[in-house]
């Protein structure tokens, strides 16, 4: 698992690398563009919302979302891709943090309409996942909503058999998500929708 150094020498080519292994249709990045086109037509659902995004990374979706008119805030702990991502959205409110240790008081004192997160939630361990979304679920407004796009599977067997596929390319220290193995969190809906062999969504919305 790549540390904040590692994280600030990839920014350089981490877009090239992406692109190259969804268009390859190759794991881990198989799917990805659909990812992010999926997560951006539904935050897009509503207009101008409040979102937090965990992971910017270089802010390929959020400065889309961004120039819709989204009230952007995000958390990532490379300084690179900070400035990287904060270059090209001037006026969003963004931290450098290791979420893994928890989010920044700053964006705990706020209230979201969408909580997303790409290709970044596989740096918890499946114990803190629930912790963790448990915790972003009291950020979220009364109809608000989580979204997480990632390397997921619906169930074991498909994690098993993607990394058979993978062979030496299969990254042991990611703990990728498996939905059936994820507790119900109470009052709310939770929807898994597949979209590459190795990529989906996740979506956590609040029921009253």
């Amino acid at each position: 698992m790549l540390d904040e150094k590692g994280f600030d020498t990839w920014s350089k080519s981490y877009d090239a690398s992406v692109k190259q292994s969804d268009e390859n249709h190759q794991y881990p990045f198989a799917g990805y563009e659909k990812v992010l086109d999926a997560i951006k037509q539904e935050v897009l659902r509503k207009p101008k919302p409040t979102i937090l995004d965990i992971g910017f990374g270089t802010a390929v979706l959020t400065k889309q979302l961004y120039d819709h008119g989204c009230l952007v805030y995000g958390v990532d702990f490379s300084k690179r891709m900070l400035a990287f991502a904060q270059g090209k959205m001037p006026e969003a409110k963004l931290l450098q943090a290791d979420f893994t240790e928890g989010l920044p008081a700053m964006l705990k004192e706020q209230k979201y309409d969408i909580i997303l997160s790409t290709y970044a939630i596989h740096h918890l361990e499946d114990a803190k996942k629930v912790s963790f979304l448990n915790d972003l679920m009291q950020l979220l407004k009364p109809e608000g909503k989580i979204l997480l796009g990632d390397v997921m599977f619906a169930h074991e067997d498909q994690l098993l058999d993607c990394k058979r596929h993978a062979k030496d390319a299969w990254d042991e220290d990611e703990c990728y998500l498996v939905v059936d193995k994820l507790p119900a969190f109470p009052k709310t809906n939770m929807n898994f929708y597949p979209i590459s062999f190795c990529a989906g969504i996740l979506e956590i919305s609040k029921t009253k």
